[in-house]
């Protein structure tokens, strides 16, 4: 009897992490939906008929548990959790508002991967490792020097990952969204200011939505096995580059 394919997805518990959950669910895999709001994602798990497990990607004992959850094999992983904390410049850049955003984007992303790496070349060819990037991994903005550093890493490591696991029968992705409007993004990076969050998106037409993006990771996951994607960057009409976005009058 053939089993299911499993997928871990980090950052499960709202958002673009949510969305791909459900997603891959649909499409037959059994997810393990990892996160640190165990509500939420127990909900989530109950939904999708997938398993919750408590894990904060920048916890060693975390991520040792979602190992043990996942077991031998796993054929595909998507390192979703991230996130942007504050935009200030960095002549007025607070050190721990970077540290926490390199934690969570790169060392959580690095230890995940590193852990889980052995079941997903256990799992017949069939590995597949996605990451979650951002196009601010690609150009720099005002005010959002921290995050730009912390997702530039995110690409790097998507990038050397395949250089020293060539020979190895797993594949190495990077989706990287624009403008993507959800419930928390904006409005963690901005402390809780509903006002400014909704600034970012204000007279923005069709952003892209959490579904538009797991809608693109589970295409690049589910290619036949000897085609890598190596990045898809994914934007709305609206937002020609990062600086560059059409914004219709909201007045």
């Amino acid at each position: 009897m053939s089993r299911s394919p499993q997928a871990v997805v980090t950052g499960a518990s709202s958002g673009i992490g949510a969305a791909t959950a459900r997603r891959l669910a649909a499409e037959g895999y059994d997810v393990i939906c990892a996160a640190r709001r165990a509500e939420r994602i127990e909900a989530l798990a109950a939904e999708i008929g997938g398993t919750a497990v408590v894990c904060d990607v920048t916890d060693a004992d975390d991520v040792a548990a979602l190992v043990a959850a996942v077991g031998d094999r796993l054929d595909l992983l998507v390192n979703n959790a991230g996130g942007a904390f504050g935009a200030t410049p960095v002549a007025e850049a607070d050190p721990e508002e970077w540290r926490r955003m390199y934690d969570v984007n790169v060392i959580g992303l690095v230890q995940v991967t590193r852990s889980l790496l052995p079941a997903l070349l256990r799992s017949g060819g069939a590995g597949v490792i996605v990451n979650v990037g951002s196009t601010a991994g690609r150009v720099a903005y005002e005010g959002g020097g921290g995050y730009t550093a912390a997702k530039h890493g995110t690409k790097v490591v998507t990038e050397t990952l395949p250089l020293e696991l060539y020979d190895q029968p797993v594949r190495v992705c990077e989706v990287a969204p624009g403008m993507v409007r959800t419930d928390e993004f904006a409005l963690v990076r901005f402390g809780g200011d509903q006002e400014k969050a909704d600034a970012v998106y204000a007279g923005v037409p069709d952003p892209l939505t959490a579904e538009d993006v797991a809608d693109a990771i589970t295409w690049v996951a589910t290619r036949p096995v000897h085609v890598n994607i190596d990045s898809l960057v994914i934007r709305p009409r609206a937002q020609a580059a990062q600086h560059k976005v059409h914004r219709l009058p909201t007045t």
